[in-house]
């Protein structure tokens, strides 16, 4: 029988590189949702993907970057660091860089839980691609 109290503590090296190039460290899940730790290190943009099923919600951690998000005719780039936390709906374009000399570390809930490595596909993105 599967345990319904799901516990997990980062591992110190990453589970997975997201399609987007980001460390991803699995942490709790339910059967609504995921949720992983990223991190992505100083210099580095993400390659930039959109997700067919799923939405997101993101909560930054430490250091310091920028989100570029689209979708339909809306366009945005907003600075994150610590406490500051935003949404990528279903079907949005989105690109994110760190700006400090120190990791932009996050967390990302995914709802439903996250499908695999099918639910995403490349967009062009905002920035050159440095991973």
């Amino acid at each position: 029988m599967k345990d319904d109290f799901d516990f997990k503590l980062p591992s110190e090296n990453y589970d997975a590189l997201a399609p987007d190039g980001s460390e991803i460290r699995l942490l709790a899940q339910t059967s609504r949702g995921s949720m992983v730790h990223c991190t992505l290190h100083p210099g580095q943009v993400s390659v930039a993907v959109a997700h067919r099923t799923v939405e997101e919600v993101w909560y930054f951690l430490e250091g310091t970057g920028q989100v570029w998000r689209r979708q339909g005719g809306r366009e945005r780039v907003v600075d994150v660091a610590a406490g500051a936390s935003l949404s990528i709906p279903v079907g949005t374009h989105f690109q994110f860089r760190t700006t400090g000399d120190r990791p932009l570390r996050f967390i990302i809930v995914t709802m439903p839980p996250w499908p695999g490595e099918d639910e995403v596909y490349r967009v062009p993105g905002h920035w050159p691609v440095k991973v």
